[in-house]
């Protein structure tokens, strides 16, 4: 790693890119809530979908530097990091709603389905440790069955906001996804056109992150891997932050659940970019036993998010709001431990 950036130059960048990410981030929220109440997709499909994909783009190219650079334990847990992290989000949220409990609130049955898909998707790269002599040219079998899974829970998203066959009980406190008043001037292009521009500063701020996230490293001896999870996995989800916090005093809180949740599922498919740009062979085989217990620590923190969005505790942050930020400090304990 010797073209690695210096220590300071590298958290000036990682400040600079805070700012970016924080002004894109809010601008994102509003632009997806109007494309979805626009398109009639609903606030699910679109946090799921729209924001999911643009404001994961920082995590994807941070990925794919550190990849391509060889720091395979660096390229792994960027997209881990990011899922755990990004549900902590949700408990920070929970604090800022005072009139319920968000997970209470936000009811929908899409959520809960893709926090199932979520775990689904989580469980393939298992797999894929334990099996590292399983390979196809210099990537692992699991990297392709990624994409397709989540191709397919995608369509099953879909299916259940068209034709729902469940329905949560309703409650004083449940805000229901329901499209607002048409108040913006701005045509459906101009909407793209903005979420497609504020994905291309995302996008080339996370190129920033990933080589300032690697001179990090690099000048301070630091897991790599535990670097990943915490430092750069800030940065890269801070879009995923600031667009739950925006939809939330907005009221669309469907909307900033689900661009967590999406969020979370979409960046499982930042695994197929590390495998494929990890030209060492299958990066699962050489990210070693810290990524291992990143992703174990990470299922257990999806479970019970899933958890807290089927029991919908009324009042207050719920056992969820507190079970996952203890369960993220202790996945870092332990990987420290182990690193």
């Amino acid at each position: 790693m010797s073209d690695a950036w210096p220590l300071w130059p590298s958290v000036l960048a990682l400040v600079g890119a805070v700012l970016v990410v924080v002004v894109a981030g809010s601008k994102l929220a509003r632009a997806a809530d109007e494309l979805a109440d626009r398109t009639g997709i609903g606030e699910a499909v679109a946090g799921a979908v729209f924001l999911g994909a643009v404001t994961s783009l920082p995590g994807i190219i941070t990925t794919a530097t550190g990849a391509l650079s060889g720091d395979a334990a660096f390229a792994l847990a960027n997209p881990i990091g990011g899922i755990a992290l990004q549900t902590v989000w949700l408990a920070i949220a929970d604090l800022l709603y005072r009139r319920a409990n968000l997970e209470h609130a936000a009811a929908s049955l899409e959520n809960v389905l893709q926090s199932v898909i979520l775990v689904a998707l989580l469980a393939l790269p298992v797999i894929a440790y334990a099996t590292p002599e399983l390979q196809m040219g210099w990537i692992h079998p699991v990297t392709i069955l990624i994409p397709i899974f989540y191709a397919y829970g995608l369509h099953l998203v879909r299916r259940m906001h068209t034709e729902p066959m469940w329905r949560p009980i309703r409650t004083r406190e449940t805000r229901e996804d329901e499209p607002g008043e048409e108040s913006s001037p701005r045509t459906l292009t101009q909407i793209w056109l903005t979420v497609g521009s504020l994905g291309a500063v995302v996008a080339v701020t996370g190129w920033v992150i990933g080589q300032a996230g690697l001179g990090v490293i690099a000048a301070t001896g630091w897991s790599s891997g535990v670097t990943g999870f915490t430092l750069t996995t800030a940065v890269t989800s801070l879009p995923e932050l600031i667009v739950l916090i925006a939809a939330v005093r907005m009221g669309a809180l469907t909307l900033g659940v689900a661009n967590i949740i999406g969020g979370n599922v979409f960046d499982v498919l930042t695994l197929v970019v590390a495998d494929g740009f990890y030209l060492e062979g299958t990066i699962y085989s050489a990210a070693g036993a810290v990524s291992l217990v990143l992703l174990g620590g990470t299922l257990l923190i999806t479970a019970i998010l899933t958890a807290g969005l089927l029991v919908r505790d009324r009042k207050g942050i719920g056992f969820e709001g507190i079970g996952i930020p203890v369960l993220y400090g202790a996945t870092i304990a332990a990987a420290i431990s182990v690193s």
